[in-house]
């Protein structure tokens, strides 16, 4: 089988897969609006790395002890493989404190937008409010001649 073949059926499969029990989430149709978050989406994911982010911590180092002993044995008894298992220990510890970080970023991140998301509603509604006396039985909302202008 040639690279081309077979590189043609991974990728068919992996496209399977990507597709394979899809809800649609929040997926858009073609020729709707390409970016729509709902609020739980926002919380959900928000909570996804938060939860990474407790869980990689101690799942993360639980190894760490082990390795550094092991990397100054070996490399006291005079193996290569003992500074380089060391060297793999500090890299690995680098990359679970960056990961650590990106997840506290989106999860920190996530709730700074859905806050001043919410913000920004509670101010375009106050914004659509007619200031003063309201005729009674009129919700006060402005019409949409005048609407026009916060859309320029």
């Amino acid at each position: 089988m040639s690279f081309d073949d077979e590189w043609g059926e991974t990728k068919a499969s992996a496209m399977r897969l990507n597709q394979a029990g899809s809800t649609g989430g929040s997926v858009p149709k073609p020729g709707s609006a390409s970016y729509v978050v709902e609020d739980d989406e926002l919380g959900d994911i928000g909570h996804a790395a938060y939860g990474l982010f407790n869980g990689l911590e101690p799942g993360g180092k639980h190894a760490a002890a082990a390795s550094e002993t092991a990397g100054t044995s070996l490399k006291g008894d005079g193996f290569d493989s003992g500074a380089a298992l060391t060297e793999v220990n500090q890299t690995w510890e680098k990359q679970v404190k960056t990961l650590l970080q990106a997840c506290a970023h989106i999860s920190n991140h996530l709730d700074h937008t859905k806050k001043s998301r919410k913000e920004d509603d509670d101010w375009i509604q106050a914004q659509l409010r007619i200031v003063g006396p309201v005729v009674p039985g009129n919700d006060g909302a402005l019409p949409a001649s005048q609407i026009n202008k916060f859309f320029r």
